[in-house]
């Protein structure tokens, strides 16, 4: 069996270098961004890896990042959950699974939050369902990975500075190699 590092080694060097649905920066640069965000706020190493593959979805599937921004939601969320099952346990696949849910979830709970929003994010905020209702605020609310998910989501809006220094996949091998359960004896 492949190794979760090895198969997302591929991923981040092939389609990671495609443009991240109209930011600035690229795929890679914004998964790797939003972890290197996680880690500085010393968040537990479970959601330091959640927040570098979050966006795995985007790179496979019937329907692309570039779909979703044509007004498509691709559920990259569920896809990337679903994918990262493979080697990792819930505490990494669940907020990367809630982390559209999230986005709406603020959106709907802290009226700022929206602001704060990029251009292209307010967009897809819209294909994905817009702000929760009061009741799908309840339900998010009660999820066990919820308050990880939010995190995740906030460390996902400050992963698209163009000019933030380079980091890369390799910097986060100890952290998934560590996670993966195909490399536990």
């Amino acid at each position: 069996m492949t190794h979760a590092y090895d198969a997302l080694t591929a991923l981040f060097d092939g389609e990671g270098g495609q443009e991240y649905l109209g930011e600035q920066v690229s795929m890679a640069q914004h998964m790797l961004q939003t972890g290197r965000a996680a880690r500085a706020e010393g968040a537990p190493t479970e959601l330091v890896v959640a927040a570098v593959l979050h966006d795995v979805g985007h790179f496979s599937g019937a329907v692309s990042g570039r779909e979703l921004m044509s007004g498509n939601d691709n559920h990259h969320d569920a896809v990337a959950a679903e994918w990262l099952s493979t080697w990792f346990d819930d505490a990494v696949t669940e907020p990367v699974r809630l982390h559209v849910a999230a986005k709406r979830y603020l959106c709907a709970t802290d009226p700022a939050y929206y602001d704060k929003l990029s251009g292209a994010s307010k967009f897809t905020m819209s294909v994905q369902g817009g702000s929760m209702s009061d009741e799908e605020v309840e339900a998010f609310a009660a999820e066990p990975f919820a308050e990880a998910a939010c995190r995740l989501r906030r460390f996902d809006d400050l992963g698209k500075d163009p000019a933030a220094p380079v980091v890369t996949l390799a910097d986060f091998r100890a952290d998934i190699d560590a996670l993966d359960r195909t490399l536990q004896g």
